[in-house]
Order: C-alpha cells, then structure tokens, then sequence
C-alpha cells in the first residue's frame, strides 16, 4: 500500500515549497512539488487542514491550508509579523487552535482555528534568558506541543528550560511548571513515552537524551537519566536534531547532524533508562528530521544539506534500521510527516 509524506524544506536554494513522495513496496518515488511557500521549514496537519511556517518578505508566520480530497491544496489565509519565521508548528485537535515556536525571537504563540480553516492569533509569550554556549545568547524557542494531558511543553534551547504551559479554550498560555535543564545543553524537541509519565528530551548543543519524569499534577519535570547520543571517540561538530519514539515504547530514535546517523536506543524499567543499540549512518549530510512510517516498518531521514532523502527498514522487534534507500532527490528537506 502507497504511503503519502509531506515535506517541508527551506527555500534558500533549490526548493520551491511544499513537496510530497511517495513510500511503495520499500521505495521512496514520485517526489512532486505539492505548494509553492516561502521557507515552509515545519507543518502539521488535521484530517481537513494543514498549518505551515511561511515566511512572506521580512515577516514570518503560519500559512492555512485546506487538503483536498485531491490530495492538493488551497491557501486559506496567513497571519505574519515582521521578523523571523517561526520553527515549529503543532495543531491542537481538541481546542481547535495552532501553536508556533520562533526560535529567533524566542517567543511562542497561539492561533484560534476559524470555521473555514483559517487562523487568528490568541496569544503570544515572551521568553527571556541566555545560556553558557556561544550560541545561546537569548532565549530560543524551539518545540511547543500537547502533553499527554493536554497542557503544553515548551523547549527554549536559548534559556536550557523546559517550561509547561496551561492553555484555556480560547489559546490563552498560563505558565505552570519550568524544568531547568542541563547548562549548555539546548532542549531542542521534547517526545513522551506512551506511558504519559516519562518523557525523552533532546539537547542540540550537548548531543544528550534526557530521560524526564512528568508529574501530570503540576506539569513539572524532574531528570531520571542523561546519555549521549554519540560514540565515545566522537569529538566533532554534532547538532541533535529530531526525536522520535515506537508506539509501544520500546524503541527511541534521535538524528545527529554532524555525526549523520541515527542513534537507536531502547527503552527498560517502564521507559525510565536508555540505552545505546545502534548507530547507522544516514549516507546523507545534516539529518535534520525523520519519521516513522505509520505502521513503523520504515524510517524516513530528511538530509537538508546533501538534498536527498534515506529509507531504512525498521525490525519492530530490535527496533534497529537496515539502509533500503539512499540519494533520493529531494532539496532542502527539513520535515517529514507521513499523511
């Protein structure tokens, strides 16, 4: 059966927007350009909608988009503000709103869903703060989605925090908790284990997973456990990028940028400790997101520098990767969501 993946990418270069592939009988095919966008770096969708970062000039924001039952698109409207695109979007089904990280201007906001699919702004939070690392000199948003119980997480990979947030009906953010994470580390994207009490952080700048614990009485985490994601003679550049777990648990999956792989740890006692199973290489350069294909037999890697996509296959029950696919075209992909 054909899998359908959404790609966005930036537009620096050769990519012109939008674009989907296809996943058939363990080949990736068919790449076509789906929308033209400005900068569309991260998407979400819903059964009807898909919510995209654009940028329009010197002003970032959301894109809205009906989904066809052709499979194309029909822009429904956008709602910008001068400065930088943000860097993560995420649709929250329930409360029928929109959440946006900006990692340059270090804010998170909210969006109202309008009956047609459209969006409004509802809210929008200020962070403050810097880090130790050359890179952290002000706060940068950088992940904001749902909690298993429906608050939300926010990473700051400028301020090493990691904060929860309440979220009334109508988007307005109301800080519950924050967790200070390791100095210099950079919380990067933030993943639950299906148990809803641990969940799995992933620090950019320090190449570490953090094993968290998360109390759903106050939304607070507290640390269990950190483990690199690199080998020990490794001791170039690495950037962590994307984090992504198995259904069942069992299995926890990040890509290093620099290093080009992808660590595969598993998960024991409940999903409280990790540990390393596998590297494999992404035969690819900056491995900034993939994911799993919606029966988790197969693992998509976006290679947003080499222009080219990878296809593993995924033993569901090692949970380690075999290479199926290399060098397929696909420029400047920086997500990838199976539809």
């Amino acid at each position: 059966m054909t899998k359908k993946i959404l790609l966005g990418s930036y537009t620096r270069r050769e990519s012109q927007g939008i674009y989907t592939i296809d996943l058939n009988n363990q080949i990736l095919e068919n790449l076509s350009l789906l929308i033209k966008e400005d900068n569309p770096t991260y998407l979400d969708t819903t059964d009807n909608y898909l919510y995209s970062v654009t940028k329009d000039g010197e002003k970032g924001g959301i894109s809205a988009y009906t989904r066809n039952p052709d499979g194309n698109l029909t822009f429904i409207n956008k709602v910008t503000a001068v400065g930088a695109p943000p860097c993560y979007v995420a649709v929250d089904n329930k409360r029928q709103l929109v959440y946006g990280a900006n990692y340059h201007q270090g804010i998170l906001k909210s969006y109202r869903i309008l009956k047609d699919g459209g969006i409004e702004l509802a809210d929008t939070i200020q962070h403050e703060g810097t880090g130790p690392h050359e890179n952290q000199d002000g706060p940068h948003a950088h992940y904001i989605d749902l909690t298993p119980d429906h608050r939300l997480a926010a990473c700051d990979l400028g301020n090493d925090t990691v904060y929860t947030y309440d979220v009334s009906d109508d988007g307005h953010l109301t800080e519950a908790a924050s967790f200070n994470a390791q100095p210099g580390c950079g919380p990067r994207h933030l993943i639950f284990h299906p148990n809803k009490e641990i969940a799995y952080l992933f620090g950019e700048l320090s190449s570490d997973v953090f094993v968290l614990r998360y109390d759903k009485s106050t939304g607070a985490f507290t640390q269990l456990q950190a483990i690199s994601t690199l080998p020990e003679d490794y001791n170039d550049f690495n950037g962590g990028a994307a984090i992504r777990i198995s259904k069942d648990g069992k299995f926890v999956y990040v890509s290093n940028r620099g290093h080009n792989s992808i660590a595969v740890f598993k998960t024991d006692n409940q999903g409280e400790q990790l540990s390393l199973i596998q590297h494999i290489s992404v035969e690819g350069d900056f491995p900034r997101d993939f994911n799993l294909s919606p029966d988790e037999t197969h693992i998509v890697v976006a290679n947003q520098n080499s222009d080219n996509l990878t296809l593993f296959s995924r033993d569901t029950e090692s949970g380690k990767l075999t290479l199926l696919q290399k060098d397929v075209y696909a420029p400047e992909v920086v997500c990838v969501k199976f539809v």
